[in-house]
C-alpha cells in the first residue's frame, strides 16, 4: 500500500474515494490522493490502467461513479454544467496532440482563451499572446499554422495556449509522446521553468522514465484501476511493490517476453528465408 498523504501541507487538488465504471467494467476503484500547491504530480501506469480516465474526472470532462474531487475546496462532482465552467476557467489542459484549432493561427489559437473568458480589452491580447508564446519558446511562429510545426512545436503551443488565462493549475497528457529523446528533454526544461517562473500545479500523465526522473516531485502509480503506489521518485525506485520495481526496472511480463522471444525467433528465420 502506499503511504498516506492526508497530512498534505497546501492541496490544491483532493480526490477521494474516486470510483468510476464504463458501463459496468470498474475503471477506477477508490483512489484517494491530493496534489500539493506548485508541485509537479505524476500519473504512471501501464497502458489501460485508468491514467486518462483520472484525469478527464479531475478537469470535469468526466462524472465519476461516486467518491470527491476537490479544488480548492470545492467538490467539482456537486456543480452544475455553469459552476464547473467557471471552476475549469482556472485550470489549464494541455493535450497529447496539442489540441490545436487547424483553421488558426497559432497566434489566434492562444488568443482564443484571452477572447472567449478574459477579462482583457482586444487591444491588450496581442501582446499577451507574444508573451505567452515567448514563454514556451514560440515567439517567432505567431502567425504559423497548426500543419506547419513540428510535433514538439505542437505541444509547446498547446501548452502556450493552456497558460493563456495564467492558471494555477495544468494538466498534461503524455507530454514526451512521440518525441525524440532531445526534444523531450526540452519540454521537461520547459516544464520546470514554468513551475519556477509562474509557480504553476502540474499534474501530468506519462510513462517516460526519462521525464518522470527528471521531472517529478510525487509519483501516483495505477494499476487495473486502483492505486498502488504514491510518493517520491527515491521511493518508488526502492519500493518493495513489485509492480512498481516492475516499471521502473523496464521489466516485461514474464509471459510477454517469453512470446516475444518465440516470435522473434520465426520473424528472424522468415527474415533470413
Amino acid at each position: 500500500m502506499y503511504p498516506d498523504d492526508s497530512k498534505t501541507k497546501d492541496p490544491v487538488i483532493r480526490v477521494e474515494n474516486l470510483v468510476t465504471h464504463y458501463g459496468d467494467t470498474p475503471i477506477l476503484k477508490d483512489v484517494s490522493f491530493s496534489v500539493e500547491r506548485g508541485e509537479i504530480f505524476v500519473i504512471i501506469g501501464g497502458s489501460g490502467c485508468g491514467k486518462t480516465t483520472l484525469l478527464k474526472h479531475m478537469t470535469g470532462l468526466l462524472s465519476p461513479t461516486s467518491g470527491k474531487i476537490v479544488h480548492n475546496g470545492t467538490d467539482i462532482t456537486l456543480l452544475d454544467e455553469e459552476e464547473l465552467t467557471r471552476v475549469q476557467r482556472n485550470i489549464g489542459i494541455a493535450f497529447q496532440s496539442g489540441g490545436l484549432f487547424n483553421s488558426m493561427t497559432l497566434g489566434d489559437n492562444v488568443a482564443l482563451p484571452l477572447r472567449e473568458y478574459g477579462k482583457v480589452g482586444e487591444d491588450l491580447i496581442p501582446s499577451l499572446v507574444r508573451f505567452k508564446l515567448n514563454l514556451v519558446g514560440l515567439g517567432a511562429a505567431e502567425h504559423l499554422m497548426p500543419d506547419e510545426l513540428s510535433g514538439g512545436m505542437r505541444k509547446r503551443a498547446g501548452l502556450a495556449r493552456a497558460i493563456a488565462l495564467d492558471p494555477p493549475v495544468i494538466y498534461f497528457d503524455e507530454p514526451s509522446a512521440g518525441l525524440d529523446p532531445i526534444i523531450a528533454s526540452g519540454l521537461d526544461d520547459l516544464i520546470l521553468n514554468l513551475r519556477r517562473l509562474l509557480g504553476i500545479t502540474f499534474i501530468i500523465v506519462t510513462h517516460e522514465l526519462d521525464s518522470i526522473r527528471k521531472i517529478s516531485d510525487r509519483i501516483l502509480m495505477l494499476d487495473q484501476g486502483s492505486a498502488i503506489f504514491l510518493g517520491t521518485l527515491a521511493e518508488a525506485e526502492s519500493s518493495a511493490v513489485p509492480r512498481v520495481r516492475q516499471f521502473f526496472e523496464r521489466r516485461a511480463d514474464e509471459y510477454i517476453a517469453q512470446r516475444g522471444m518465440v516470435s522473434g525467433g520465426h520473424e528472424d528465420e522468415e527474415g533470413a528465408e
